[in-house]
């Protein structure tokens, strides 16, 4: 079996916070409800209509406003939106093991498709609207050996899936949250991954390490 690799987006591979929060905060004076956009942003993981209940919004509410934050989403968020570091250095990681990556994410696919795309990244197969456990539905679809994320919900995922669960600590999760949650491994940054890959790349299966 080639080695497969998932990751999660936001604040595993990306940082889209600023326009994640102007985007919450503009729908919120659109809609004159209380969204708090600056906590919303630093605390990135669940989907948006999670979101939006914990802020109050009424239950037939939320359908609009899940669809008004996605419409605003491409001119605020993308071009706010910055490559966390070692992002790139893992993904291509991967494929010089011959690997196969696969971004999962509770973002809206089509804009997650628009990150992708703006920063020049190639990945095999991009999942969106997946949170927690849900997650673990397309890692075990692509036969993932590890996910990689920032938040105890990505770790959950790759537990439920029978990956091995690598935490990064860019997101809003400690690193006790995350070993706490089940994580095999917690990375300071995905500066670290590519070593760590190449130094497990046997024993997750890719066969023989990648020459460096």
């Amino acid at each position: 079996m080639p080695l497969t690799v998932g990751f999660d987006l936001d604040m595993t591979l990306i940082d889209p916070r600023p326009g994640m929060a102007a985007v919450m905060n503009a729908v919120g004076a659109e809609s004159g409800h209380a969204l708090d956009g600056e906590h919303f942003a630093a605390n990135l993981g669940p989907p948006l209509d999670m979101i939006y209940r914990d802020f109050g919004v009424p239950e037939d509410e939320i359908p609009a406003l899940v669809a008004r934050f996605r419409a605003l989403y491409p001119e605020i968020v993308i071009p706010a939106t910055v490559a966390l570091p070692g992002a790139a250095q893992a993904l291509a990681a991967v494929k010089e093991l011959g690997g196969t990556t696969v971004v999962v994410t509770g973002k809206y696919r089509a804009n997650a498709a628009l990150h992708l795309a703006a920063l020049g990244w190639e990945v095999d197969h991009l999942f969106g609207e997946l949170w927690a456990s849900g997650k673990a539905e397309a890692l075990k679809a692509h036969s993932a050996a590890v996910y990689v994320g920032d938040h105890v919900g990505d770790i959950r995922g790759a537990k439920v899936a029978g990956a091995m669960a690598v935490g990064v600590v860019s997101g809003p999760c400690t690193r006790k949250e995350l070993e706490d949650e089940g994580a095999d491994v917690v990375l300071g940054s995905l500066e670290e991954f590519p070593d760590w890959l190449r130094a497990n790349a046997v024993s997750l299966g890719s066969g023989s390490p990648a020459p460096r």
